[in-house]
């Protein structure tokens, strides 16, 4: 059914038939995609000429016309989509009936409720308005007559192409400006959690910015795939407009499954993939189209002086050896005219490796031939292959724009073909600032700049790349990752040895940061875990820059100088182990200086006591001091509900802690007699703003234990006032106790979704449920905490596994 059959059966071209037609047709579960947005166009442009006919008739105006500029002109309406129109008029008609004929159009557009961009122009005007604005040129590029003088358009439409091929070297430099500074603003629509599908890079707007281009005449975009990847972004934006019911280009959280539901697809995160492939496409179509651009335009300025300087002689460009077979020309990588891609199946490795390291883009038409000529590599890879591959991974951020040209031409899936389950995958966590695939080229950025630290970089660049393969497999990712790298590694050619320290890489790439952040560095059991899933020294070196790599590669958030001092400790003792050398038997928990200058202070007063101070750790690239965090010392009379007071006070003063550690001391009184005190080891942080003054927090703690102080209800008033913005549900928080986690207490892990009081909850269902607290280990990351508790019974035992898990599952009810 055509947009024509639409109106005639609503029988009434007013208002209210258009506004039944459309609703109609918006909801025709048969047609989507561009027949709705063409069928949508259509109908609108025979109401707007309905309604045109009628405006000028009764203004009478002749010499005008109606223009569809921008989306519109392109016929490109989706539901909620703004009407960009502009009333053209050849300037004889008098001022008062062009403003009639304009009300006569716009006053029905509003009535309806449409949101309408709109201008009323002469042709001198409209091209007057377009070299003053590149926004009004860029729009009117598009300009699609709707009703009246065609002859007025045409004549517009030709006078700003003209304008614009022959501005273009002024223009276009100014355009590509214009894209940077919106992706700076907006970010890269293929790395993020919430796009904007208009207006972030490699969405809408950089497609219309391309046609812009090619109308130019100056360059062309690669058009493979640019169509489908249009089409995917166009289509998403329509079931965002009808899932909400508004003119949005943001794909929020809360709206994704809906959306993916309303395209036919699985769930969120197919659909986000498919976004972010689109926009890949489209990224990578913008990044060579811009090269070209500034590449025509820089010989364009340069050719009169050479011809000057030559006598009219055309002067070729300079070609530069880079590797056998692969040279420099005009600032691109490309085949030497000797090479041979279909008798030498490395080449395809030695121009990406050689482009990295000058610090060079690869040629389109060289990487769209060697996906066509290039012999597929025998398997094991030879070991020129494995050299070139090695270097290019450490050729430090260079790598990037090497390795996603060929990832846009599928070169990469060819050479892995593992990679694609990776390929665009997105990672929900907000951690994360990339997709799964970028991010493994990032972490291998980052070992890039590690390699001096280790004596095997062939083998950590490797791992780098393939330390989270495992994510496009259900499962533990590192588990499955391992049995993937040990075949990418073997596909790539080390031999066996080398090949399982590959895969004792990525099986244990999380190993040392979440022992040293969650664990208790004290107790031998943790050394010796660590020491027994490492095996040596060398793959223990090798673990520690990939562990630096990955995290600095995941997002600010996943590193900080505090986790590398711990990391660094559970490192250096680690290898003391291996070199053959016992852990030591930690001693009976005594207090430090501070802390028994503290706890002799609330024994003599019987209240607590606070110190709060900033720790510094050497670490800076000029080896000045580095601040990893703030310690609090809190000793206090031994009693129940210590820890859920404390942890609630440092909550409501918007502390978050990062560490905390409890110890029973015993101090003799003046009586001969003992009495017990509990001394608290905390890391904190402000979670804003500064800190708060320690006489506010030791009043808070001490009417927090008198009971004057509900820190529960203060919590759940602070909640309430400020509501946590919707989205993706979390999962439910869990607690499990950690097999062989201690040989001194037990240890429980609780994973739960991070929220102000949290450990002061799990606090209190700890006390609730009779046992003490010798240590706790905190670890936040984005919206996600993973605490782990070492507990024991009442006579400082471990807990009897029967026991253990039912503490477990009470604190998990607690958190439920």
């Amino acid at each position: 059914m055509t947009s024509t059959e639409v109106t005639t059966e609503s029988e009434d071209s007013g208002p209210s038939g258009y506004a039944a037609a459309r609703l109609r047709l918006l909801h025709e579960e048969t047609r989507s995609g561009p027949p709705r947005r063409a069928a949508l166009a259509g109908l609108t442009d025979d109401w707007l000429t309905g309604l045109f006919t009628a405006a000028a008739e009764r203004a009478g105006v002749r010499g005008a016309a109606l223009v569809a500029v921008g989306g519109y002109g392109r016929g490109e309406l989706s539901p909620r989509s703004d009407l960009d129109l502009m009333l053209l008029h050849d300037g004889t008609a008098d001022a008062g009936a062009v403003a009639a004929l304009a009300d006569g159009i716009w006053y029905p557009v509003w009535d309806l409720g449409l949101a309408l961009d709109h201008s009323v122009r002469t042709p001198g005007e409209a091209n007057r308005a377009a070299r003053e604005d590149l926004k009004v040129q860029l729009g009117l590029l598009d300009a699609r007559p709707v009703a009246g003088d065609l002859g007025l358009v045409s004549g517009l439409r030709t006078g700003i192409l003209a304008d614009w091929r022959n501005q273009a070297p002024k223009r276009l430099p100014a355009l590509d400006e214009l894209c940077r500074e919106r992706a700076e603003r907006m970010g890269e629509l293929q790395f993020l959690l919430e796009p904007d599908l208009k207006e972030a890079r490699g969405g809408l707007r950089d497609v219309t910015a391309l046609r812009a281009v090619a109308a130019s005449w100056v360059a062309d975009a690669p058009r493979e795939g640019l169509a489908e990847a249009r089409r995917t972004l166009l289509d998403a934006r329509d079931a965002l407009h009808l899932t909400t019911g508004r003119a949005t280009d943001r794909l929020a959280l809360q709206e994704q499954d809906q959306v993916a539901t309303a395209l036919g697809l699985l769930d969120a995160d197919v659909l986000l993939r498919q976004v972010y492939e689109a926009a890949r496409t489209v990224s990578y179509a913008t990044d060579v189209t811009w090269r070209e651009v500034n590449r025509v335009l820089r010989a364009r300025s340069v050719r009169p002086r050479l011809r000057a300087i030559l006598g009219g002689a055309k002067a070729a460009p300079e070609r530069t050896p880079l590797a056998e077979g692969v040279v420099e020309a005009d600032g691109e990588v490309v085949l030497a005219r000797t090479a041979r891609p279909e008798r030498d199946p490395v080449l395809t490795l030695r121009a990406a490796a050689a482009a990295a390291e000058a610090g060079l883009p690869l040629s389109r038409h060289l990487v769209r031939h060697l996906r066509t000529a290039a012999q597929p590599l025998p398997v094991p890879w030879p070991a020129q292959a494995r050299e070139e591959l090695v270097t290019l991974l450490g050729a430090g951020e260079a790598t990037v724009g090497v390795w996603e040209a060929l990832e846009a031409e599928g070169i990469i899936t060819r050479l892995l073909p593992d990679w694609e389950r990776v390929h665009c995958r997105p990672q929900r966590n907000p951690v994360h600032t990339w997709t799964v695939d970028r991010h493994l080229v990032e972490t291998a950025v980052r070992a890039s700049h590690l390699t001096r630290r280790v004596g095997r970089p062939d083998l950590l660049l490797t791992a780098a790349l393939l330390h989270d393969i495992g994510k496009g497999w259900p499962g533990d990712h590192s588990v499955a990752g391992e049995v993937i790298a040990r075949d990418m590694a073997t596909r790539i050619g080390f031999d066996q040895q080398d090949v399982g320290v590959v895969a004792t890489l990525v099986r244990h790439h999380l190993l040392l940061v979440d022992t040293a952040t969650r664990r208790d560095l004290d107790d031998p059991a943790t050394v010796r875990s660590v020491a027994t899933a490492v095996g040596s020294a060398s793959t223990l070196e090798l673990l520690h820059a990939l562990t630096e790599a990955d995290a600095l590669a995941t997002g600010p958030a996943a590193w900080s100088s505090w986790r590398a001092s711990l990391v660094t400790d559970l490192v250096g003792r680690v290898a003391a182990l291996l070199a053959g050398e016992e852990p030591p038997v930690p001693e009976p928990l005594g207090p430090s200086a501070e802390q028994e200058r503290l706890a002799v202070e609330a024994l003599r007063t019987g209240e607590p006591v606070l110190s709060l101070r900033t720790r510094s750790e050497p670490g800076s690239e000029d080896g000045a001091p580095e601040p990893v965090g703030v310690e609090l010392l809190i000793a206090v009379p031994d009693r129940p509900g210590v820890l859920p007071a404390a942890a609630g006070v440092l909550a409501l003063h918007r502390l978050t802690v990062r560490a905390a550690d409890l110890r029973a001391v015993e101090l003799p009184t003046e009586m001969g007699e003992s009495a017990d005190l509990l001394v608290l080891s905390w890391r904190v942080a402000a979670e804003y703003g500064s800190l708060p003054q320690a006489a506010r927090l030791r009043a808070d703690l001490v009417r927090a234990l008198d009971g004057s102080l509900d820190i529960r209800a203060r919590l759940a008033e602070r909640e309430a006032a400020y509501p946590r913005r919707r989205g993706v549900k979390a999962p439910p928080p869990t607690v499990t106790v950690a097999a062989a986690g201690s040989r001194l207490a037990t240890v429980l892990e609780v994973r739960a979704q991070d929220a102000p009081g949290l450990l002061h909850r799990i606090g209190r269902a700890l006390e609730q449920s009779e046992v003490r607290v010798r240590s706790a280990h905190v670890s936040t990351l984005g919206a996600n905490a993973v605490d782990a508790f070492y507990v024991t019974d009442g006579a400082g035992e471990p807990l009897l596994p029967e026991r253990a898990a039912q503490v477990a599952g009470e604190v998990e009810k607690e958190l439920g």
